[in-house]
């Protein structure tokens, strides 16, 4: 079909200008990107001499308050980030996990059996190590930092090996970390917890009630759902549980299900589409021809019911949270001061503690179990894979980055044991990185019959 005239003229200079700024946020590594440049910027701000500023800047104090003091929080800015701004990246993470156990890779226990063993050996082996190197000492409440998996990092070196990993590996891993999360919300939210105040949980349960029926009585705008869910935040904060889990929540009650299928949006785009054309007219244009402005305003209406409203946010919020939301988590706490006595953290139970359980436990948990679930036929090896591009996946499942620190701060507060924890992530993540690096980058290329996911279309 031949490209209309229209088409064929240069792009405007402001497109030219934003073609490569697109291009490199829709690429699979650029989130992973920002979070490094946020991560070394961290680090040599804190370990510079304008160190104290560094410190100071997230101790600033911001309030907001309602009717006077009837209702107020008032916080540090790096609380304002670590229970607020993950609130959003936790939704995500909700929005995403609501989507692969609707149409997914956990819609059935055959799809979802090997990604959930090997998110659980991932999970539960790093756990057992930190336990052996802190039973019964008062760093034994940062069992859950090695548990964690960095899905923005992991998945931004999976990219950087290319063709040598195949489609099928981005699933797994994807699928993988998802239930990991899962894990690490149920984690911070049983175990991280110092005290529950039951009045306000059981408003947050009342608030998440009213999004639940806001879903079956078939509301769709985002607005409603985005303020019943900044109240639901206030009451998690309220009520002594983790305000992010409140992300979670909400995610899950957004609406899944669009107004019209795939054959009647064709069928109605298409009427749309034919009125916009039979109501050109001569010497005008859309500014000025009201029945083409209908026509594009009901095409609207119909794309939009096309689509679900968990669909729309996820897809509008997943570069708020890849370029803004975790780099500046990053930004505010991945400023570990270096000067630490060597001698001190060799001896560190911590360091050892975080660092051998996403070195080892990961990799040797992630492997071992799905190796099992194979063995005991509980689930396939999918086309395409083999157990090295398993194994560089379970090592790639050892940056624990972003939940990590996360876990840390929770488990430790501020202090030189979350300085130590966070040596001990850094370190860790650095090591399993460039090891899975190594062992897919240097795998064979995949042909593509032999991965279904590569072969054309019949």
């Amino acid at each position: 079909m031949a490209i209309p005239t229209e088409e064929k003229r240069r792009k405007p200079p402001i497109e030219q200008v934003l073609y490569p700024i697109q291009e490199f946020i829709k690429a699979e590594s650029s989130g992973g990107l920002f979070l490094i440049g946020a991560t070394i910027i961290a680090l040599l701000w804190a370990n510079s001499a304008w160190g104290g500023v560094y410190a100071d800047l997230w101790h600033i104090k911001f309030k907001v308050s309602l009717a006077g003091d009837f209702f107020k929080l008032d916080k540090p800015l790096n609380l304002w980030i670590n229970d607020g701004l993950m609130a959003i990246f936790f939704f995500v993470v909700g929005l995403e996990i609501k989507r692969e156990v609707l149409v997914g890779e956990l819609t059935s226990w055959r799809k979802a059996a090997l990604p959930i063993m090997a998110a659980v050996g991932g999970m539960l082996v790093p756990a057992l190590i930190y336990v052996a190197f802190n039973f019964d000492k008062e760093t034994a409440a940062g069992w859950g930092v090695p548990m964690a998996t960095d899905i923005a990092f992991a998945l931004g070196i999976l990219a950087l090996v290319g063709s040598r990993a195949p489609l099928a590996l981005k699933v797994f891993l994807t699928a993988l970390a998802i239930i990991d999360d899962i894990g690490a919300v149920l984690v911070i939210a049983l175990f991280y917890t110092d005290a529950v105040i039951w009045p306000a949980l059981l408003i947050g349960f009342g608030l998440w009630l009213l999004m639940w029926i806001a879903n079956w009585a078939g509301v769709r705008h985002p607005l409603v759902y985005g303020l019943l869910g900044i109240a639901l935040w206030v009451a998690f904060l309220k009520s002594g549980i983790h305000a992010t889990v409140a992300g979670v929540l909400g995610a899950m009650t957004i609406p899944a299900k669009t107004r019209i299928n795939p054959a009647c949006f064709f069928k109605r785009g298409k009427y749309y589409l034919q009125k916009f054309s039979d109501a050109a007219l001569p010497g005008t244009n859309v500014l000025t021809n009201r029945r083409q402005q209908a026509a594009v305003h009901k095409l609207e209406v119909v794309a939009q019911a096309a689509q679900s409203p968990m669909q729309r946010l996820e897809h509008s919020l997943h570069p708020w949270v890849a370029f803004a939301v975790i780099p500046i988590f990053a930004l505010a706490n991945a400023g570990v001061l270096l000067n630490v006595n060597l001698s001190t953290l060799l001896s560190s139970s911590v360091v050892w503690g975080i660092g051998l359980g996403l070195v080892v436990g990961k990799q040797a948990g992630i492997a071992l179990f799905a190796w099992l679930a194979v063995k005991f036929n509980l689930a396939d090896l999918p086309d395409g894979l083999t157990w090295r591009h398993i194994y560089g996946a379970s090592w790639l499942a050892g940056i624990g980055f972003t939940m990590s620190l996360f876990i840390g701060d929770l488990a430790f507060g501020a202090g030189e044991l979350l300085n130590q924890a966070k040596i001990g992530i850094l370190g860790a993540s650095i090591v399993t990185g460039l090891v899975g690096w190594l062992i897919l980058r240097t795998s064979p290329i995949v042909p593509a019959e032999a991965d279904p996911t590569l072969r054309p279309q019949q």
